[in-house]
């Protein structure tokens, strides 16, 4: 087995792009990956492409990575698509790492995309609808009822995303089974929006108080408004090749320590020990030798704030219902002891679904060349990185951990 590293990475600004198409975003994300590799599309021998509603939305359902690939020479090699919803680049990722490290593939270009901005607010809004998503958000819901923490007076609601409903028993679970409060919610989402002043491909760039999130308008108690990602548009992508290869190009490469997903299983609300995240992070660390202890900054997956506190506690970064109070001491914040977001996470700097994972991987790439600017974390060496797909029972449908080193 070779050693695997990213010795390229590119990303366009996350927001809304009403005047580009996905192959245009693809583009884009490629052109910067490729420059940053000093390399050229000719390279490239085997080519990932991850999208999650292309299909639905703009109705082009065939061959959509040939079409925005070959005009940028890449053209004759291995060809992928893969949809595993919003972790779809990442496992496009960890798809190339194994091929690279086989063998299998010498320079593997990964690369991840999403529009989901139109004009068309009600087309926008049913992307969110789709029938199997609901059921299974309204079954968590019915499940967990009885023991979640009580909405208090005046705050009963109802968001008219039954998802967003979800994402809020999520956080009512975890208020009620460790004493979490909004306030540090909060705290997590004023600490990202902070992070992502100082990321210029960030979509929000304003830094928010936890007074000011607080007091924002309430999508589904106990979450408010910046404590939920947008809906982005934006594409990211990565270059792997094997180390020596590497060696021999030159650049800035950074080593691939563990690369490992699996999805969930069914076990009861609460039981947060056997999270799809800690089991899948444990394998991620022990093939990597280290712990999470060595860990010197995080990338998680928070479409909701409360999602960073899962994610954090379930990859062993801090213990079991401390993440909000990690917050609020400044534990998790540029500064702290383990920096999480610093490209200001999915609540601030955006969610285009099958970008996210790669524009995680982007920053931490960043991070560990050292070329983050006010955002970067002193020091940094060793990183992890944890991005989710989908909702099946009671957690995520997959969990995609990522650990690099310089």
């Amino acid at each position: 087995m070779r050693d695997a590293v990213i010795l390229g990475v590119g990303m366009t600004p996350f927001g809304r792009h009403l005047d580009k198409s996905h192959e245009e975003l693809t583009q884009m994300a490629v052109r910067l990956a490729l420059a940053d590799a000093g390399i050229e599309g000719g390279r490239i021998d085997m080519a990932v492409y991850a999208n999650v509603i292309q299909g639905f939305f703009a109705g082009e359902m065939s061959i959509p990575g040939e079409y925005a690939l070959r005009p940028l020479g890449i053209s004759g090699v291995r060809g992928f698509h893969v949809e595993q919803a919003c972790a779809s680049s990442t496992v496009g990722l960890h798809l190339a790492i194994d091929y690279v490290r086989m063998g299998l593939a010498d320079v593997a270009l990964v690369v991840g995309v999403e529009k989901l901005y139109s004009d068309d607010r009600a087309k926008r809004f049913a992307v969110f609808q789709q029938p199997r998503d609901l059921v299974e958000a309204r079954a968590y819901i019915a499940k967990t009822a009885h023991l979640l923490q009580p909405v208090p007076e005046g705050r009963q609601s109802e968001s008219p995303n039954v998802l967003m409903e979800a994402y809020a028993a999520q956080a009512r679970l975890h208020m009620a089974t460790y004493g979490t409060t909004q306030a540090q919610i909060a705290a997590v989402a004023a600490k990202d929006h902070t992070h992502s002043q100082w990321n210029p491909l960030s979509q929000y760039r304003e830094a928010m108080t936890a007074e000011q999130i607080l007091a924002a308008p309430q999508v589904a108690w106990p979450l408010t408004n910046p404590m939920c990602a947008p809906i982005s548009d934006g594409a990211s992508a990565a270059i792997v090749c094997s180390a020596d290869l590497a060696r021999q190009l030159g650049g800035h490469a950074i080593r691939v320590l563990a690369a490992e997903n699996r999805t969930g299983t069914d076990r009861a609300p609460d039981d947060y020990a056997r999270h799809v995240t800690r089991r899948v992070s444990a394998i991620a660390y022990e093939k990597a030798g280290l712990g999470p202890q060595d860990m010197h900054l995080a990338e998680v997956h928070d479409a909701s704030s409360i999602g960073e506190i899962i994610q954090t506690e379930a990859l062993g970064l801090v213990g079991p219902g401390e993440a909000g109070p990690a917050a609020e001491r400044g534990e998790t914040a540029l500064g702290g002891r383990i920096p999480v977001n610093t490209s200001g996470g999915l609540v601030s700097k955006g969610h285009p679904l099958a970008a996210t994972g790669l524009g995680q991987i982007h920053e931490l790439v960043t991070q560990l060349r050292g070329s983050a600017g006010a955002r970067q974390v002193e020091g940094a060496r060793v990183a992890v990185a944890e991005n989710s797909g989908g909702f099946i029972g009671v957690e995520d449908g997959m969990s995609a951990v990522t650990i690099l080193a310089r």
